[in-house]
């Protein structure tokens, strides 16, 4: 079966794009000079320009202009039976990309202090009304906003000595190393991933299109004591065209395992 008109148009333009013909944040010609370039009508050279935009190769402006997409070259994070989602924070995320010779920066850690509601709340196990600290943070890699975390913390472990929780700085040897040293101890956790379209304000940050073609996964990860209550809950947010995880098991995980470009 001979392939539909969109498609080779669609097919052609991409190879445009990956031979450097055309560079990211070109734009491309208007439909009317593609309709002639390609003697198709405008409507299938619209349907061309949509299956790109599903494949994150393009991208629409506001005005209406379709531009080259950035490529993005995705980062490898792996996944410990051991540390769960918690491995990628402090020391260990800049010491991982430095090891794909990439350049990874965080942000000023934005510190807020908040009554518990809902489920974050359930998972603390706190009566709504509890003050929680929340910590947000951005990550980069080379330049580009990787993932943003958010952990949750009971005000009472500051009343326990824990006060740099309210700093507004970063916690290099992560908070499960620094509470050990308070005598809180994390020894497991519950790690859940979801798979979901951008919020409005995720898509902003990110750079994504609006419409959600381009999903997010979220992590969410509850560590516990030894008496089976929880510590805190980090909720990280990574866009799916820049991230992939993998998860190293049995011998595997006894090896050296740099972090690879997919």
């Amino acid at each position: 079966m001979d392939e539909p008109k969109y498609r080779e148009i669609a097919s052609d333009l991409e190879s445009k794009i990956k031979s450097g013909e055309w560079s990211a944040g070109q734009r491309l010609p208007s439909d009317s000079d593609l309709s002639a370039m390609y003697d198709a009508s405008r409507n299938t050279v619209r349907q061309a320009i949509q299956f790109l935009l599903t494949r994150g190769v393009v991208e629409k402006q506001p005005s209406g202009a379709t531009l080259v997409r950035k490529k993005v070259d995705p980062f490898r994070t792996v996944i410990s039976a051991d540390t769960g989602f918690a491995g990628f924070e402090g020391a260990a995320y800049a010491s991982d990309v430095e090891a794909s010779n990439r350049r990874p920066a965080v942000t000023t850690p934005r510190v807020e202090i908040q009554e518990a509601s809902g489920d974050i709340a359930k998972a603390l196990g706190l009566n709504e009304g509890d003050e929680v600290v929340i910590r947000h943070q951005e990550r980069f890699i080379d330049d580009e906003l990787w993932s943003m975390q958010t952990s949750y913390y009971s005000m009472a472990f500051v009343e326990r000595g824990a006060r740099r929780l309210l700093a507004v700085k970063d916690i290099p040897e992560g908070t499960c190393r620094y509470f050990g040293q308070l005598g809180i101890e994390e020894i497991s956790s519950r790690d859940t991933m979801t798979v979901r379209a951008p919020t409005p304000g995720e898509a902003a940050s990110f750079g994504l299109p609006e419409d959600g073609r381009i999903a997010v996964f979220e992590t969410r990860q509850t560590g516990m004591d030894p008496a089976h209550k929880p510590v805190r809950v980090t909720i990280t947010i990574y866009p799916s065209d820049r991230n992939t995880f993998s998860m190293e098991t049995g011998t595997l995980a006894d090896r050296p395992s740099p972090q690879e470009n997919s």
